[in-house]
């Protein structure tokens, strides 16, 4: 076998359950092969993060920040923001026909309801918000008066800093696919918080960002969520689309079943320096296939998305260190996914959205460890003659 090519320092994150197997045979067989590199190895699995009180995590987290390659605490440590995008096969059919390329979505992951106080208000009463500065009188809002029978009320916020670095991590993202820009919010609604949103990014991309987008033949633009709803549903795709955290919550499930499955879907942490970024599966733990797998019993587990967790994390690795060499692997590993499925080898997840459920036989599809002994197959012969550099 060739040399293997030098990978540099990469963190290593693992889960829990059906996810933690398949992670070891993608490294055992498509990873470790071909790439010599520095891996920082932290074991996240429910165990791990009960033992250490969950400090394993914010180690991992440091450990990202340090090498610059990288779940809600390790989001919360690293701000930036997640970017979900679909892998296409054209051969998975799309609930969605028009959507002929990939929308990502982009969740502003903090702040509003997430983090809101919330609470029931038991009968007849005012609710008041209050401003305190810290050197000053406080100031008071009238939420509402309830009369009669009691409600329910919330106060919710976010920070000028994360709105910014949200900003930011959408901008980089464009700049990295090649690709315009919508935010959506109901700044008609509401004009003070939502219009924060609307004109932070202005700003940002006014003073920071304009003249590079004009320069790649792309744009940014505010658009009320109603209407953006409506113009993705009637889009090709192609398009970056950042979302406050809720709206992102939401329509980010709504974009992966478009585009026919949440297991061929990528998920990135995109951080506003443009540096660190942190890649996994979109998807959970698949528990109901571990629970089978545990019993001896097949297991037909798509690992498609943790592989692109890989190589979209070790493609920003050779994005930053200039390695030619680690991208043509990279996307040579990419590759071999897309073709391999459109080639009519698949999992049963993909088999389904291909014949539908009752249609599905066994000769339809390939068990976890018989698919990834195909893409293992068919990376060795797309490595024998790679293109050149």
């Amino acid at each position: 076998m060739a040399q293997k090519i030098k990978a540099g320092s990469v963190v290593e994150m693992q889960g829990d359950e059906m996810t933690r197997v398949i992670w070891e045979l993608i490294k055992e067989k498509l990873i470790f092969p071909y790439l010599e590199m520095d891996l920082h190895s932290y074991d996240l699995g429910m165990e791990s993060r009960d033992a250490t009180d969950d400090r394993i995590t914010v180690e991992a987290a440091e450990a990202v920040q340090h090498v610059a390659l990288s779940n809600g605490t390790i989001r919360n440590i690293l701000g930036g923001t997640v970017f979900r995008e679909p892998i296409l096969c054209k051969n998975i059919p799309r609930l969605v026909p028009g959507w002929t390329k990939p929308i990502v979505i982009g969740r502003h992951a903090h702040g509003d309801q997430y983090k809101a106080t919330d609470f029931v208000v038991p009968g007849p009463g005012k609710v008041e918000m209050t401003y305190t500065p810290k050197d000053g009188e406080p100031v008071k809002y009238v939420i509402h008066e309830f009369e009669g029978t009691g409600g329910v009320a919330m106060g919710m916020y976010n920070t000028d800093k994360s709105i910014r670095d949200f900003a930011h991590s959408s901008f980089q993202m464009a700049l990295l696919k090649g690709w315009a820009v919508y935010l959506s919010t109901k700044n008609t609604i509401l004009k003070k918080y939502d219009g924060r949103f609307k004109d932070i990014f202005q700003e940002i991309y006014e003073k920071e960002y304009h003249a590079q987008f004009v320069e790649k033949g792309i744009w940014y633009e505010h658009r009320l969520i109603d209407d953006m709803v409506a113009q993705a549903m009637k889009s090709d795709g192609g398009f970056i689309w950042a979302c406050k955290n809720y709206d992102g919550d939401v329509q980010s499930d709504s974009v992966a079943q478009g585009y026919g499955s949440l297991g061929m879907m990528t998920s990135v942490l995109i951080c506003p320096d443009g540096r660190t970024v942190e890649s996994e599966a979109a998807h959970g733990t698949v528990t109901r296939h571990y629970r089978q797998h545990q019993q001896g019993k097949e297991t037909s587990t798509n690992p498609i998305a943790s592989i692109f967790a890989w190589t979209q994390g070790l493609l920003h690795r050779a994005k930053l260190d200039k390695n030619s060499e680690l991208r043509v692997f990279s996307e040579a590993l990419e590759s071999v996914c897309v073709e391999t499925i459109e080639a009519g080898f698949m999992t049963k997840d993909l088999a389904i959205c291909v014949k539908g459920l009752a249609n599905v036989t066994r000769a339809d599809y390939l068990n976890t460890f018989e698919f990834l002994d195909k893409l293992a197959e068919n990376l060795k012969i797309k490595l024998a003659n790679p293109p050149k550099l």
